[in-house]
């Protein structure tokens, strides 16, 4: 087993065990209880940990992490084509009727 990286807090941790077990890579968080002693031990020792079980995939997940970081965050509005109403712009579904905002993404793309 190989530490492969060290999350912030336990759901960045799961969405990278989460991109890792897509890609058929077997990881394991580790610390997972550990930031309930955050006083008792340094803090840097309470962060979880993602951990590879097969060393040979470590190259293989360090890109799928690399992706995972530096992959831009969406921001701004789309406003939905059934009802009008403005939703953040990484929603698929709008929350107000739950009509699919994914094509109104995609021309707004294609006219920038």
């Amino acid at each position: 087993m190989k530490k492969i990286y060290s999350a912030s807090n336990l759901m960045e941790a799961q969405i990278v065990l989460d991109l890792l077990e897509h890609a058929y890579i077997p990881a394991k968080i580790f610390n997972q209880h550990a930031q309930g002693v955050a006083g008792e031990i340094p803090f840097t020792h309470a962060y979880p940990e993602i951990w590879i079980i097969r060393e040979d995939d470590f190259e293989r997940a360090k890109r799928i992490i690399d992706t995972y970081e530096n992959t831009p965050v969406a921001t701004g509005n789309v406003q939905c084509p059934s009802c009008g109403e403005d939703n953040p712009a990484n929603f698929q579904l709008c929350w107000k009727c739950g009509g699919g905002l994914e094509m109104v993404e995609q021309r707004n793309l294609n006219q920038s």
